[in-house]
C-alpha cells in the first residue's frame, strides 16, 4: 500500500517535506479489530505538532492522520458490531479504557500518534472505535469531523453556555468553522463572535452567521460568556481572557500550543484578564462518547463542512499550507 511516513521529528520551517511516501505492506486486523481501506483522511494541525515534536509519535517512522474515511475491507477475530464494505471513520482516539473519562486516560492511544494512522491506503482499528458515517455526508465532507468536528463539540460543551449565552471563537479555521455551525444549531438565540488575523477569514465568519468578527486584538462589542481558542498561539488566550465577563469561561481547544509567541504571556495582567472568578479549562483528547454523539447531530444540521482536496501524494503541500498561510475550513488527503 502507498502510505506518508514521518520517519524523524524536523522543523517546518527548515524542511518543506517531511514526509516520505512509501510502499509498505497491508496491515492485518488483530483480535477485535477491522482493516479499513481508507478513502480520504483530513489533515489536521495536531500533524504539525507531531511533525515538530511537541506531541511525541511512539514510533518512528510512523503514518500521521486522526480524520479517517474508508470501507472495512477485513474482520479480525471476534468483531461482532461491524462487516466487511461498512463505510466508517476513525478520530484521534484509537484506543482507550472505554471509561467516559477514558481521554484522560493512561491507556489512551491516539490515531495517527500512537500507532499508523490514515495517510496511507489501509489501517487498523479496534471496531469499537470506528464509527457509522450518516450517507448525508461525502467522505470528503465526513473526514474533518472526526477531530475538527467532534473535538469542537467536546470543546462546546465544556464552555457550559446556555441558549442566549454570548459565545466566542478565536481562530476560524477547520474546527472553528464546524462550532460555529453547531452553536446556530445547538444555541438559536446565542450570537457568536469571532477573532481572526486577517479579513478574508473574517468575512467567512460573518458569511457562516457570526454577528461580529474581528482581529485578535479587538474588543468584541459586548463581554461574552464564554470564547472558544482554536489556535496554536498565546496571544489569542491573553486577549480573549479581555472579552470574557466576570465568571465567564476561556476553553482552549489544542493538543499543543507552540512557543514562537510564549513571550505574549508577559502582558497578562491579573487584574485585567483573570480577576472576577474567570476559569481556563483545556480540551483533553476526545472520548469515544464525543464522536458518537456528534456525527448524528452533524447530520440532523446538517453542518457543511469547507474542505480543500488533496492527493496522498501532496500530504507535505497542504501541511505547509497549515503551517503557514490563512486557513479557510479544513484540508483533506484523497487516496
Amino acid at each position: 500500500m502507498r502510505a506518508m511516513i514521518l520517519p524523524k521529528i524536523v522543523s517546518l520551517d527548515e524542511v518543506d517535506a517531511p514526509l516520505n511516501l512509501v510502499d509498505l505492506p497491508i496491515p492485518s486486523p488483530g483480535w477485535n479489530e477491522v482493516l479499513i481501506k481508507v478513502s480520504a483522511c483530513g489533515v489536521c494541525h495536531t500533524e504539525l505538532d507531531e511533525i515538530e515534536g511537541r506531541t511525541m509519535p511512539a514510533l518512528m517512522p510512523i503514518v500521521l492522520g486522526h480524520e479517517v474515511i474508508g470501507r472495512v475491507e477485513e474482520l479480525g477475530k471476534d468483531v461482532t458490531k461491524l462487516s466487511k464494505g461498512e463505510r466508517v471513520g476513525v478520530g484521534w482516539i484509537h484506543y482507550s479504557s472505554g471509561e467516559l473519562d477514558e481521554n484522560l486516560s493512561s491507556d489512551f492511544r491516539a490515531t495517527g500518534r500512537d500507532t499508523n494512522g490514515g495517510y496511507a491506503e489501509y489501517m487498523t482499528v479496534p471496531e469499537g472505535y470506528a464509527y457509522h458515517i450518516p450517507n448525508i455526508f461525502s467522505d470528503k465532507q465526513a473526514a474533518p469531523l472526526l477531530c475538527a468536528g467532534a473535538i469542537g463539540y467536546r470543546a462546546l460543551k465544556l464552555t457550559n453556555i446556555r441558549d442566549g449565552d454570548l459565545l466566542g471563537l478565536t481562530g476560524f479555521g477547520g474546527s472553528a468553522h464546524l462550532v460555529l455551525q453547531l452553536t446556530r444549531y445547538m444555541y438559536p438565540n446565542s450570537k457568536v463572535f469571532v477573532f481572526a488575523r486577517d479579513q478574508a477569514t473574517r468575512d467567512f465568519a460573518l458569511e457562516l452567521g457570526a454577528v461580529w468578527a474581528g482581529d485578535t486584538t479587538e474588543r468584541s462589542p459586548q463581554a461574552l460568556d464564554a470564547i472558544i481558542d482554536t489556535t496554536p498561539a498565546w496571544k489569542p488566550v491573553v486577549e480573549a481572557l479581555k472579552n470574557l465577563r466576570p465568571a465567564g469561561r476561556l476553553v482552549v481547544n489544542a493538543i499543543r500550543k507552540e512557543d514562537a509567541d510564549k513571550d505574549y504571556l508577559l502582558n497578562l495582567s491579573y487584574h485585567e484578564h483573570l480577576w472576577m472568578e474567570k476559569e481556563i479549562k483545556t480540551v483533553a483528547n476526545i472520548t469515544r462518547e464525543d464522536i458518537t454523539e456528534f456525527l448524528p447531530l452533524a447530520a440532523a444540521i446538517p453542518i457543511k463542512p469547507e474542505v480543500t482536496t488533496y492527493a496522498l501524494e501532496e500530504a507535505n503541500q497542504a501541511l505547509l499550507e497549515l503551517k503557514h498561510n490563512t486557513v479557510k475550513g479544513a484540508k483533506v488527503l484523497l487516496m
